[in-house]
């Protein structure tokens, strides 16, 4: 059997396990529990809650048959270093800087703001799936082992997908006792795993939390949701901007493009980082990931200084090979974009802005350029 036959394999199967095992979270309690009672009313009174699911300001155009054929058609051209990638990660201090930021690959980020230490995403178990042998498996080892990170005051979740919401890495800093800033209906995973109710709020787009000097904001983007082929559009998703007392950052989540990037800017711009997803894109899904030219267009609409990348380097999740973001967005950078190419671990301190990582980490491959395949959302 090849190679993509086994992968097509074990995805059919996969699939197959998750329909056979929704509803019955207790067999496969990765899966995590849905939105009910008060939580699910709030859900259903959002103002894109419609037909009995959440939807997006736009509507995304995908395929189920194109995105079949994109993944494990003969086309394909997904590839994955051939060995495990390893880097030694920069120290992070006890005492957070004033803007420092440390990618941890995947949308795992650690920044420290103003006094505040946030962790975007979370995820370092071996494998983006509710079971340990099959579903996409890591390629690169987490730089920073969990249990070395300490010190986190809010871990914010951009959506209930297995690449962003690990039930593992939960639990861990549930137990250091972090506070959880979730869109609404993704606190039901966390209570649902064990985390306390006083650890976990909820926000809708535009609402925001107060931590000290610190503004969380939910922001909106263009995805969806689900763990299960009976929950996609249950929970919501989105983006987050910080506003510290002297400096602010913005992740985008999973998106794809819209003009909710310009009201970003326009209510809490300028930024000094962005952190976009870049990664996971295919023309067969254009509205729902970014693509490497799309999200330095979204870094303009915004306003802000730089931008590390992130959604990439961790796991074969789309359809290019694994170092073609970072190929492309170099092509397509223009110097006032600030980029910044740091490797997995590897902690910039934007307040000293010396010496900033714009080079390639990674090794020459072969990659598809942006004139051959471009990635663009349409009806924009």
């Amino acid at each position: 059997m090849t190679r993509r036959r086994r992968r097509v394999v074990a995805g059919c199967f996969l699939i197959l396990l998750i329909g056979v095992f929704a509803g019955r979270k207790q067999v496969l309690p990765g899966l995590g529990q849905v939105p009910d009672g008060p939580r699910a009313e709030r859900i259903a009174a959002l103002p894109t809650f419609r037909d009995g699911r959440l939807r997006n300001d736009l509507p995304l155009d995908e395929s189920l048959e194109a995105v079949s054929r994109a993944i494990f058609g003969e086309a394909a051209q997904a590839t994955a270093p051939s060995q495990m990638l390893r880097f030694e990660a920069t120290p992070i201090p006890v005492e957070p800087e004033v803007l420092a930021v440390s990618w941890l690959g995947h949308s795992t980020v650690l920044v420290d703001i103003d006094g505040t230490r946030v962790l975007f995403d979370p995820m370092f178990s071996a494998r983006a799936s509710p079971v340990p042998f099959a579903g996409p498996k890591r390629y690169l080892e987490p730089p920073v082992p969990l249990d070395a990170l300490t010190g986190v005051d809010l871990v914010l979740i951009s959506h209930d997908h297995y690449d962003h919401l690990d039930v593992d890495s939960v639990r861990y800093f549930a137990e250091q006792g972090a506070r959880f800033v979730v869109p609404v209906g993704v606190g039901a995973r966390l209570e649902g795993w064990g985390v306390a109710v006083d650890q976990i709020v909820e926000l809708s787009w535009w609402e925001e939390l107060s931590d000290g000097a610190l503004r969380v904001v939910s922001t909106p983007s263009r995805h969806f949701s689900g763990r299960d082929a009976t929950d996609r559009f249950s929970t919501l998703w989105s983006g987050w901007a910080l506003v510290g007392s002297a400096h602010r950052v913005y992740f985008t989540g999973d998106t794809g493009m819209g003009p909710h990037f310009a009201e970003i800017g326009k209510r809490l711009g300028p930024f000094d980082l962005t952190l976009p997803e870049v990664g996971s894109y295919d023309p067969a899904w254009p509205d729902v990931h970014l693509g490497p030219e799309q999200a330095l267009d979204a870094h303009r609409a915004v306003g802000s200084r730089y931008l590390l990348p992130v959604h990439w380097g961790a796991f074969v999740m789309g359809n290019h090979s694994w170092t073609e973001p970072g190929e492309r967005l170099l092509a397509a950078a223009q110097p006032a974009d600030g980029l910044l190419l740091p490797h997995p671990g590897q902690r910039v301190d934007l307040t000293r802005a010396e010496a900033l990582p714009r080079d390639r980490w990674w090794p020459d491959t072969p990659f598809r350029t942006a004139a051959a395949v471009p990635i663009v959302s349409p009806g924009l």
